[in-house]
């Protein structure tokens, strides 16, 4: 898998082995980031359930200023830890749950890409959402990744886009201004 865009366009990024994690396909993350347009620079962005860090290194080289990685499994871990030194973009690698990470984090994000196994429930997405929420700036961004046939999440965000792109579809959400 590659780096698609920006700064380190072409670089490649590795995927952990064996079926732990599903990264977006180039296809799909070239879709979604051109329909993002210049959201992503200078954008604080959260990667959550980073995997190999593919959206969030992506965005760094589109000209993001900050990215948080949070992802659970060590050894997927290790791995996005070692694509985060090669790019050298930078990036902060946080090992933790999702729901523990946006329960403490202090941060505030423009954008923030949600990527759960597709095992979990929609209840559960949601209640993640409602989280990212809470850490979201006014006019702030959050993308979601689920399989075709789960149901929009149920949130206080605007649903503002929706696309399939085979058998994923990506919402993008947005926070209301107050």
């Amino acid at each position: 898998m590659k780096i698609i865009a920006g700064t380190k366009k072409g670089h490649t990024i590795v995927g952990p082995k064996g079926n732990v994690t599903r990264p977006l396909t180039g296809r799909v993350r070239e879709a979604l980031f051109s329909s993002l347009g210049g959201v992503v620079e200078g954008a604080t962005v959260a990667d959550l359930f980073a995997g190999s860090g593919s959206i969030g290194l992506e965005s760094l080289s589109r000209g993001a200023a900050s990215v948080v990685f949070v992802e659970i499994d060590r050894r997927v871990g290790k791995v996005l830890r070692q694509n985060v030194e090669r790019i050298g973009l930078g990036g902060t690698v946080v090992s933790s749950r999702v729901e523990r990470f946006l329960a403490k984090t202090k941060e505030r994000f423009d954008l923030v890409f949600v990527d759960p196994p597709y095992a979990m429930s929609d209840v559960e997405v949601a209640a993640i959402v409602e989280q990212v929420s809470l850490v979201l700036d006014d006019n702030g961004l959050v993308v979601l990744h689920r399989r075709v046939g789960q149901s929009k999440p149920v949130t206080s965000l605007s649903i503002m886009h929706e696309r399939r792109y085979g058998d994923a579809v990506i919402w993008r959400l947005e926070k209301d201004t107050p």
